[in-house]
């Protein structure tokens, strides 16, 4: 059974990202359409996949992490002007029936993610 997962890390603490709030998109062309959003727990991941089974198809879709407010939570940036604030991460669904896990690890003025397992 496919699924899709994340996970936040906070790359300056040293540790995991507690409190992202995290939405998906289904993109096709310039339509996106919002099909979940969580947040991370206490140990940055979410309590469940963000799309499991059925749910995930094969297309394009897009992870926005609101890095931002985490960044101003946890006293790592001033809320005047954010380097970072929202990071849309877009990726391809070829296998519907794979694992798709896309981290987000994270600073004040620095990403970085790829596809684990």
């Amino acid at each position: 059974m496919g699924r899709l997962t994340t996970h936040v890390l906070d790359t300056a603490k040293g540790k995991p990202a507690a409190g992202v709030k995290i939405m998906l998109y289904r993109i096709s062309g310039i339509s996106h359409n919002k099909i979940a959003e969580t947040v991370t727990n206490a140990d940055g991941r979410t309590d469940a996949p963000m799309l499991e089974g059925t749910a995930l198809t094969a297309g394009v879709y897009e992870l926005v992490f609101c890095a931002g407010e985490y960044l101003i939570a946890s006293g790592q940036a001033s809320a005047e002007v954010l380097f970072l604030d929202e990071i849309p991460i877009r990726f391809g669904v070829a296998d519907p029936e794979g694992h798709y896990h896309v981290p987000l690890l994270i600073s004040p003025f620095a990403y970085s993610t790829y596809r684990g397992s």
